[in-house]
This record gives structure tokens, C-alpha cells and sequence, in this order.
């Protein structure tokens, strides 16, 4: 909004500091995060009067039935303040952050549905499995599509080099891996974000431990889309240029923010719990962004929290099919460790710090190429 005011109408000279992508960026988080603040005890005093509540599996830690009636669908303050955020601070004409802002507010209203039908309707398994597969694909495909439509097929940096919108980029090494046949390429990316969406949800089981690892990850995307989106930054650094890709940034800030002021709240002994309604929308930015950053591959160190976390439950559900017995205690892996002795507060904190680690590799590809 104030990005539009300074551009389309006749203003004081110092709101031109609303033209500069860095400066709505700041603004954005630091808002998100003070509306964060304002309105979340607000929101949980209303899920608990509408009995909102969480329910506590029977074959978790035992643990965790202490939780049992705390509010969920915490979702919704997220979104609540990264949509204020943005439209505050976005700019609306710049397509990417159009697509992720839709797209993000979509799976966001999957999750909503997902955790009503939960805890409203008392059905534990939620939405039908593959009811909720196809809208995320779906979902997921709609971004898909309109990203390939509205972004250019060949890219020419500045030192000569180009790439295609369906060309791979590994870590360490500035030039395009090779170019994927289009339809693959597709797959590719569908596989991408259904696997961050899936990753972030499996990660939320302790308090903190998923919008603390997400946060890591997502102000660690918005510092690659400032840098990618400014051309002799990204010439110097030898990172694909994208252009207007910088204003994703802003996007990617609000939710930092919003992220953090949520942590205030779900920080053990949490008072509310995000649910997907926020699990599946945090994944669902994280994949789309990597997907329009090319950094696909990166996503593999970056989100390595994620990554533990889903190949964990796949390795113990092929190894019990197979075997009949299990390799972790409980799958995702946060809660073998649980019933190995460790306290909560030590596994989220040792978690949070295994992601700072992966952050500073992954920014560390910046200039090892």
C-alpha cells in the first residue's frame, strides 16, 4: 500500500524510503511480528472458547497428554499478520509476490479445513488422505502453471552466462547443471513443494520445534531472493539473476516475523498450537520459493531438519513393512529421542541450532562457487 501511495500519488519527499525493497522488508517484519504480539492471546482466548482444542494421540509419549485441550488451528495468527503485513508493505504488482501470497493463503485454508474437520468434527484422521493430496496438488499446480507462465524462458546474466527456467543449479558450483526436459522438470518441482509441505508438517510435534526450524528457513530464502534479485549483487556473487525476484523478500520477512511473534506463544509450554493450518502453508511458501529462487537442490542442506524428519518416518514404515520391527522408537525422529530421556526443551534448542548450522552452509554457497 504505502509502496503504491508513493508512486501513484503526490507525497512528501521521504515516503520515496517505500521505493527501496530493503526498507518495506524491515518495516514488514517488524510489523508482522507487533501484530503477532497484539492479536495472539486475542485468537487463543477465542479458539479455547470455541473449543478448538487439541487432541493427543494414544501411542505418543505419554508426555504429551498433558497437552491435550490446548487451542490449535494457531495457523490463523500467522497469516492473519503476514496478510496485514503485505498489504501494508507488498508490492502488488509484482507477480511473484501475488503468487506466493494466493498460493500461501490457499494451503492455508486446506490446513484450516484439515484441522477443523479434526477438531470440530472429531474425526482424528482429517480430511481423507487423498481429498488432501489432490487440493495441495492442485494448489500446488496452480502456482506451477502461472510461475512458468509469467517468468521468462532464458535468462542472460550480465558475464554472458544464461540459463532456462527449467535448468538445475547444485550448491558450490555458479553455472547450471544441466537442463531438465520440461514435463520432468514439472515433476520435479511438484515432488519439491509436496515434499517441503510434508517435511515442515511432520516436524510440528514439539512446542516451538517446527516455526522455530521454519522461521531459520524462511529469513535465510528472503536474504537468497533480496541477493537474486538485484543484478550486480547477484553478477558478483555468481548466483542466477531473477528479475523482480527481490520483491519476494518483503513476502518472506512479514513471515519471519509473524513466525517469531508465534514462537512467543508456542515456546514450551505452548499455549496454542499451529496446526496445518500454519504447517502446511510455512512448507508451501518454503518449496514455492525455492522452486522460483532455483535453489531446489540447496533446499536439500537448507531444510536438512525437514528432510531428517520425513526420512525418518519412511525409513521406519519400510523397515517394520519388511521387517516387522522398527528402527526408531517412535518416527518422526523428535520423539525417539523423547523416549530415549530427552527433554523437550533440549531436542527443540538442539534442533534450532542444527538449522543455524545448515543456515550458514547454505549462505556459505554464496561465494564457494
Amino acid at each position: 500500500m504505502f509502496e503504491y501511495i508513493y508512486n501513484h500519488f503526490d507525497v512528501p519527499g521521504y515516503f520515496r524510503v517505500f521505493n527501496y525493497v530493503s526498507f518495506r522488508a524491515i518495516l514488514s517484519g517488524l510489523t508482522s511480528m507487533l501484530i503477532t504480539f497484539f492479536v495472539g492471546d486475542r485468537i487463543i482466548f477465542l479458539l479455547k472458547k470455541i473449543k478448538f482444542r487439541e487432541t493427543i494421540r494414544d501411542d505418543g509419549p505419554k508426555s504429551h497428554h498433558k497437552k491435550a485441550g490446548t487451542p490449535t488451528m494457531g495457523g490463523i495468527i500467522i497469516l492473519l499478520s503476514l496478510t496485514i503485513s503485505c498489504v501494508l508493505f507488498g508490492n502488488f504488482r509484482n507477480y511473484y509476490f501475488n503468487l506466493l501470497l494466493v498460493c500461501t493463503l490457499l494451503l492455508g485454508a486446506i490446513g484450516f479445513w484439515d484441522d477443523y474437520t479434526k477438531v470440530v468434527l472429531k474425526n482424528k484422521k482429517g480430511l481423507d488422505p487423498k481429498l488432501k493430496l489432490f487440493l495441495t496438488l492442485f494448489v500446488s499446480g496452480v502456482f506451477l502453471f502461472l510461475y512458468y507462465y509469467f517468468t521468462p524462458d532464458v535468462v542472460q546474466r550480465e558475464q554472458g552466462i544464461s540459463y532456462r527456467i527449467n535448468s538445475l543449479f547444485v550448491p558450490f558450483y555458479k553455472y547450471p547443471l544441466l537442463t531438465i526436459p520440461l514435463g520432468l522438470a514439472f515433476v520435479f518441482w511438484f515432488f519439491v513443494i509436496l515434499g517441503s509441505i510434508h517435511g515442515v508438517n511432520l516436524t510440528d510435534g514439539l512446542d516451538g520445534l517446527a516455526i522455530g526450524t521454519s522461521a531459520i528457513v524462511v529469513v535465510t530464502l528472503g536474504v537468497f531472493a533480496y541477493l537474486s534479485g538485484t543484478p550486480k549483487v547477484a553478477d558478483y556473487l555468481n548466483i542466477p539473476y531473477i528479475e523482480k525476484v527481490h520483491e519476494i523478500s518483503v513476502f518472506l520477512s512479514a513471515l519471519t516475523g509473524a513466525s517469531i511473534g508465534f514462537l512467543w506463544f508456542n515456546a514450551p509450554p505452548a499455549k496454542v498450537f499451529m496446526g496445518d493450518t500454519g504447517s502446511l502453508s510455512i512448507g508451501g511458501v518454503i518449496g514455492m520459493t525455492v522452486v522460483i529462487l532455483k535453489k531446489e537442490i540447496l533446499l536439500l542442506i537448507l531444510g536438512g531438519i525437514f528432510l531428517i524428519e520425513a526420512l525418518s518416518v519412511i525409513l521406519q514404515v519400510s523397515y517394520f513393512k519388511l521387517t516387522g520391527k522398527r528402527i526408531f522408537k517412535m518416527a518422526p525422529i523428535h520423539h525417539h529421542f523423547e523416549l530415549s530421556g530427552w527433554p523437550e526443551t533440549r531436542i527443540v534448542i538442539r534442533f534450532w541450532l542444527i538449522g543455524i548450522i545448515l543456515s550458514l552452509i547454505a549462505i556459505s554457497t554464496l561465494r564457494l562457487q
